[in-house]
């Protein structure tokens, strides 16, 4: 299975993840509410999406949560 992009992107993707079981929706469930295909919340989960500010605002709508909450925190990539 391919590595995430970054310890950032896993990092927002697990509370993506997270978020999701705590709500009890399937990828394909969440991803519907979150106006996204399922495969690319699948990609996000396991890190290997860089988003936007937009798909980052579409998440946390669908997921019920504060968007500063997935990425509170994170480091941004070393140079």
């Amino acid at each position: 299975m391919p590595k995430p992009l970054s310890p950032a992107t896993a990092a927002f993707g697990e509370r993506v993840r997270q978020q999701r079981m705590k709500l009890g929706l399937s990828q394909e469930a969440a991803a519907e509410r979150c106006g996204v295909h399922w495969t690319f919340l699948g990609q996000v989960e396991r890190g290997r999406r860089n988003l936007s500010l937009h798909n980052i605002l579409k998440l946390a709508a669908g997921l019920d949560v504060d968007p500063a909450d997935l990425v509170r925190g994170l480091e941004p990539p070393k140079a």
